[in-house]
């Protein structure tokens, strides 16, 4: 296996408005250290060209990219936020949830240095993917802020009213979160509560954390009709509550924030299979389609991130970001009170107590916790045939310390996932301390830990599971230990096993007591360590007419994603004209 100790992903980008000449992107540089990038499906694509929609092949160079003289948009393009960006000196970002370059122990990890990040144009956040097919995805469209249509929301119960209109009669199209909204069960008025087939329902109530008893917790429903965009012009957080998407169709969310839905998980000891609280779910109750979430951050959830049930199917999550907990840094984080209150009544609570017992400080356990579990799910049930419609895309999100399912678990159905960042390097450091804890252990303790809790972040990657196709291309992975899986359940059994293939795609490994692992190239090529490892590997094929992708797209190379994701995904990471958020193209 080649390594190199000096990993560089690129990192150098200055910030501020694109210029009106942009670059175009690029895939230059796709060799594998392993003997090449050309896999079963093909090789990567030339300098710049357009991947057409086919398993395989090499495009044109300098195809149908985007224009070097940088598209721009009506309202004269867009600038990364100054808030949270990387620092052009190696010193760390202002991020929530992370560092940027070489931060704390739970922030990103790529080193300063490297090619200078590509620069696009605004064509760059132009919806692409499953979300395009069909009848294609253009929520509530263009209307004006004087519309009726157009709501702008700044208390639970305008929310709940515009949302209620929208279930009913499809009247809001646009709906604009002008604040920061506490949407918990306890926290919405009652009027809210008790608006006449209120979108509004209490989830399962919580059991310990301090502010989430206190909050409560509300599901939102968002149904029936078509066509809706519910976005934020600021980048506002939305706390307390799960948007449940269900049976309807055409319906956007865009630039908002996600927080404070978890707590420690005593009844399930750790398995967090109770409360059932994801941030958004779609299709829980009725098939859901043609739904594109973009630009959105997500901190730590109970359960999912996002689970995707019902065969609900042309889906596509662009440009988000997934933060998980900031206890590293923040003596007053989410976690860091619920550890708190635990902590007061150790007595009461056996898994944390055991853990406290046998080892494990507050700190340490502030430190595992912080990574969020469970991100991605397509398909609520195991060999469900429903499952088989499911059709998502997954691009440009930065994911930082998920513990599992980072982009996504597939059962059945086609996932295309590329162009995407997933930094494990602080869960790596968490589940290392969590290890060496276990081994000071005594061995009756050691079988409690192991056996009884669940309490060991498995760092995998992709899964594709029961038949389902899962393709990877151009991402990163660093310090995930398992960045491809092709089953969960019975590896004996093909039945449970799943399509995976990865493409010209950067693996990083710091091991311990050794020189790091660092490969790029395609999961087929000999030797390759992300190539999935726990059973017999399907050869790729799509579960798709004709093996074939249904649209076009563009890639952007792996060296640059650091810079490009850490600039542009997320709430608040793009300053543009509000109308921009209503477009879908630019």
């Amino acid at each position: 296996m080649k390594t190199h100790t000096g990993f560089v992903l690129g990192l150098a980008l200055t910030l501020g408005s694109l210029p009106a000449a942009c670059s175009s992107k690029k895939n230059s540089g796709s060799s594998s250290s392993l003997g090449g990038s050309n896999g079963a499906l093909g090789s990567a694509t030339a300098a710049g060209g357009r991947r057409a929609n086919a398993t395989g092949g090499v495009s044109a160079t300098g195809g149908a990219g985007p224009s070097t003289t940088g598209a721009t948009s009506a309202t004269g393009g867009v600038s990364p936020s100054t808030a949270g960006g990387t620092s052009t000196t190696g010193g760390a970002s202002a991020n929530s949830g992370g560092s940027g370059v070489g931060g704390a122990s739970l922030g990103g990890a790529s080193p300063t240095g490297g090619t200078p990040a590509v620069v696009d144009s605004p064509s760059h956040y132009n919806l692409t993917g499953f979300a395009t097919v069909g009848p294609g995805t253009t929520g509530g469209g263009i209307v004006a802020e004087n519309d009726p249509a157009y709501a702008k929301v700044t208390t639970p119960l305008e929310l709940a009213t515009a949302l209620l209109a929208f279930n009913k009669s499809g009247s809001i199209k646009v709906i604009e979160i002008m604040n920061d909204l506490d949407l918990g069960w306890n926290e919405v008025g009652s009027a809210a509560q008790t608006l006449a087939s209120s979108p509004f329902t209490p989830a399962a109530a919580p059991q310990l954390h301090p502010r989430l008893i206190t909050t409560g917790v509300s599901k939102i429903d968002i149904k029936s009709k078509s066509g809706l965009t519910i976005f934020s012009a600021n980048g506002s957080t939305l706390r307390h509550a799960l948007l449940n998407i269900k049976d309807t169709s055409n319906i956007i969310l865009r630039n908002l924030k996600f927080d404070e839905m978890w707590e420690w998980d005593e009844q399930t000891k750790g398995a967090y299979d109770k409360n059932d609280w994801d941030f958004i779910d779609i299709g829980n109750g009725g098939t859901a389609s043609n739904v594109w979430i973009d630009h959105c951050t997500f901190t730590k959830a109970y359960d999912g991130i996002i689970d995707t049930k019902g065969g609900s199917y042309n889906i596509t999550f662009s440009w988000c970001k997934y933060v998980g907990d900031d206890g590293a840094t923040n003596p007053n984080s989410f976690v860091r009170q619920q550890i708190q209150a635990l902590e007061a009544n150790r007595a009461a609570y056996p898994m944390y107590d055991f853990l406290r017992t046998n080892g494990f400080s507050v700190e340490d356990i502030v430190q595992i916790s912080q990574g969020h579990d469970k991100a991605h799910l397509l398909g609520a049930n195991s060999l469900d045939a429903t499952n088989n419609a499911h059709s998502m895309t997954i691009h440009h999100q930065w994911a930082i310390n998920l513990w599992d399912r980072a982009m996504p678990r597939l059962r059945a159905g086609n996932v295309h996932n590329y162009n995407n960042y997933i930094d494990d390097t602080g869960v790596l450091a968490a589940r290392r301390l969590r290890d060496a804890r276990a081994q000071a252990m005594s061995v009756s303790a050691q079988a409690t830990l192991s056996g009884t809790y669940s309490f060991n972040p498995p760092l995998n990657g992709a899964i594709a599971t029961e038949g389902g196709a899962l393709l990877v291309e151009k991402g990163v992975f660093m310090n995930c230990l398992w960045p491809l899986r092709n089953n969960q359940t019975d590896v004996n059994n093909a039945t449970y096993t799943g399509k995976i293939q990865a493409l010209d795609t950067i693996y990083h490994l710091d091991n311990e007591n050794a020189a790091p692992t660092h490969v790029r190239g395609n999961s087929t090529d000999p030797g390759n360590p992300l190539r999935p490892f726990q059973a017999a590997i399907i050869p790729f094929s799509w579960n798709l007419p004709g093996n074939a992708l249904p649209y076009t797209y563009d890639l952007d190379d792996p060296e640059n994603l650091a810079a490009i994701v850490q600039t542009g995904s997320g709430a608040g990471a793009l300053t543009w004209d509000k109308v921009n958020w209503l477009k879908t193209t630019y």
